[in-house]
């Protein structure tokens, strides 16, 4: 854990009082503002650089499965970390951060972290808005929550205006469940995965998105396997990754409503806007998606279209800042927002910081991979106790780096 020293200043004066942090990994020292700055119309510290960079977790990682990390650096010597989203190793998102967004926040006020975003959200719009672009600008708003959190020397959810709850359950979420793994093997994955004590499981059918409904006997004969082996009370989720026409995903929802699952998750391809409204408003399963969608526009035509159930992703959708706008369209709207999110270490506590302040938060949040094959390079990684995820209560975002162990594993993305 960090110590952290905190002089109270007079709420009519600027503050110019610092903290010393002292990081967890390697003893590292840091200065950084304190708490209690009023006048936030210039802040001292400035954006100085910007690290990009993927950690490969194993030797034989492809550059496709490393996960993409930024880190931020002030001119004052605080830094704060971010991540980016996964799909293809976040290459392309590192590569957008270095020629294209970095060179627009050297000098900047970390605090600015909305303004920077719409900012390079419109200047690079043609680049994106969606995909590999919102991806590039979660690391960096993750980042810059991170530092703001540290400069204040409060968590990241106190800086949302609080918690409605400091340890959240979990759903265990289990992918690969498609034909290529048998009945007995999604079985003893289940069996596994409820040893952590989740509040609800998730089966997930990846596929490759072209052949659509020719697995659905598979697919039902496996929710329905699972329903008989957690009982008849236990929360289920299903999410078939975009595999089914509108028939055929009616099909399997009227399946999953008999089996009483608790949500159905992204059952047509996420483009077919109006076909998901359609499936969602057909059955009486609650119907989810937003995955793969990466603007506030994107979701409120979902949620006009008929869906009940939003789930974007924080490090594929603005990061924080983003996820906060999604769950205040959530909420005008009176639907659920249930955000996805497959990231263990800093996509994970983000997102448990956000869930954390949400109001209405009404399903447990993700919890994809139990292994602690990505722990090493971490001080602090989020894990469940007795079933619950306990938000840190260290400045920031709550987890940092460990030097060495990142520079065993790190790679610098050039091009």
């Amino acid at each position: 854990m960090a110590s952290f020293g905190r002089q109270v200043v007079n709420s009519t004066q600027r503050c110019d009082v610092r903290i010393m942090c002292v990081c967890a990994c390697g003893g590292n020292r840091y200065d950084c503002t304190a708490a209690g700055r009023v006048d936030t119309g210039d802040s001292s510290m400035k954006i100085e650089r910007i690290e990009t960079f993927q950690v490969q977790w194993s030797p034989n990682d492809t550059p496709a499965q490393r996960s993409a990390f930024v880190r931020v650096w002030t001119d004052d010597g605080l830094y704060g970390i971010g991540e980016a989203s996964p799909m293809q190793g976040g290459i392309a998102s590192l590569l957008m951060i270095q020629h294209d967004i970095a060179p627009a926040l050297i000098g900047a006020d970390p605090l600015d972290h909305a303004v920077l975003q719409d900012r390079l959200t419109h200047k690079l719009v043609k680049l994106g808005p969606e995909g590999a672009l919102t991806g590039a600008l979660a690391a960096i708003d993750i980042a810059l929550w991170d530092i703001k959190g540290k400069m204040f020397g409060q968590p990241i959810y106190k800086l949302m205006g609080g918690g409605w709850r400091t340890e959240l359950p979990f759903y265990a979420s289990i992918g690969g469940n498609g034909i290529e793994r048998s009945l007995d093997d999604v079985l003893r994955h289940v069996e596994t995965r409820m040893k952590d004590q989740p509040a609800a499981i998730k089966i997930r059918f990846d596929n490759g998105r072209v052949d659509l409904d020719s697995q659905i006997p598979d697919h039902i004969e496996k929710a329905r396997a699972v329903r008989k082996q957690v009982g008849d009370k236990f929360p289920l989720a299903f999410d078939s990754n975009n595999g089914y026409s509108t028939g055929g995903a009616m099909r399997v929802g009227r399946v999953l409503e008999e089996l009483d699952y608790w949500w159905f998750e992204e059952p047509v391809q996420h483009y077919h806007i109006q076909a998901t409204g359609e499936v969602a408003q057909r059955l009486s399963i609650t119907v989810s998606a937003g995955e793969q969608t990466y603007t506030m526009g994107g979701l409120a035509e979902l949620i006009d279209a008929g869906v009940r159930m939003i789930q974007p992703d924080i490090v594929k959708m603005g990061g924080i800042t983003g996820l906060q706008r999604c769950a205040a369209l959530a909420h005008a709207h009176g639907v659920e927002l249930v955000s996805h999110q497959t990231q263990p270490t800093v996509g994970h506590l983000a997102n448990m910081h956000v869930v954390a302040a949400q109001l209405h938060a009404t399903k447990p949040i993700e919890w994809n991979d139990p292994s602690d094959r990505m722990h090493s390079v971490f001080d602090e990684v989020p894990k469940p106790v007795n079933g619950l995820f306990k938000l840190p209560d260290r400045p920031g975002l709550g987890m940092d780096f460990v030097e060495d162990k990142l520079a065993e594993r790190r790679i610098d993305v050039t091009g």
